[in-house]
């Protein structure tokens, strides 16, 4: 083997690799946000007794699921703007990993929502509280902690996803490794390098995703 390995490339170019693991952290923490509300009303959806909510959630979710990530990316970015609809690079990147995140949140929303005993709904209704305090106080919190681990894999999926998002000139990360590399064809360190500022952002990600099950969900263990 006649490479020689030289890492000065990522030393001198630092900032770079910053700048696009901010921007990488901002899309993943913002799509999730937006992903996870649409998981949640996609989940109410699929439980409602209305036939009408009921189907358009299962439209889209099933729309969602079966069709590449890369295409539906493609088809906010290239082809909404066929419609009017123009966006920035960074508007269909977190649209897109919205949507996608909301369409698997759903269903797994929807397992926790359907884990919570009727008689618990009920007893809920029976005591006076709205039907929306219902689901939000003694469906939701529960269903939210029985289905919390499976939702946290589903939340490092979505920020791995990101690295799709450099296809459409989007600044994430993987852009900067992408631009650097076709400067400087230094690709062992580059991607290396961008294979463990990944890996870290993944291990933030989970402390941070940890931090909030032992402020809100400690209480599950106990149920258990």
């Amino acid at each position: 083997m006649n490479y020689t390995f030289d890492f000065s490339v990522i030393w001198n170019n630092i900032g770079l690799f910053t700048a696009g693991a901010f921007v990488t952290i901002r899309l993943s923490l913002i799509a999730i946000a937006f992903g996870l509300i649409l998981g949640i009303v996609g989940a109410l959806f699929r439980t409602s007794e209305n036939r009408f909510l009921n189907w358009l959630a299962i439209a889209y979710v099933e729309a969602i699921r079966n069709t590449p990530f890369l295409i539906q990316l493609f088809f906010i970015f290239f082809g909404l703007p066929n419609l009017g609809i123009k966006l920035t690079a960074e508007q269909a990147a977190i649209l897109s990993l919205a949507v996608n995140f909301g369409a698997y949140s759903t269903e797994i929303v929807r397992a926790g929502v359907e884990s919570i005993h009727k008689g618990q709904v009920e007893a809920g209704l029976a005591l006076g509280f709205k039907p929306l305090s219902v689901f939000r106080y003694i469906v939701l919190t529960p269903a939210l902690s029985n289905i919390y681990p499976a939702l946290v894999g589903q939340i490092i999926l979505a920020v791995l996803f990101t690295s799709v998002v450099s296809q459409i000139a989007a600044e994430d990360l993987t852009f900067a490794g992408d631009y650097l590399n076709s400067r400087t064809f230094r690709s062992f360190e580059i991607y290396f390098t961008i294979s463990l500022i990944y890996l870290a952002i993944v291990w933030l990600i989970k402390g941070l995703t940890y931090a909030i099950e032992k402020r809100f969900f400690e209480f599950a263990k106990y149920r258990r």
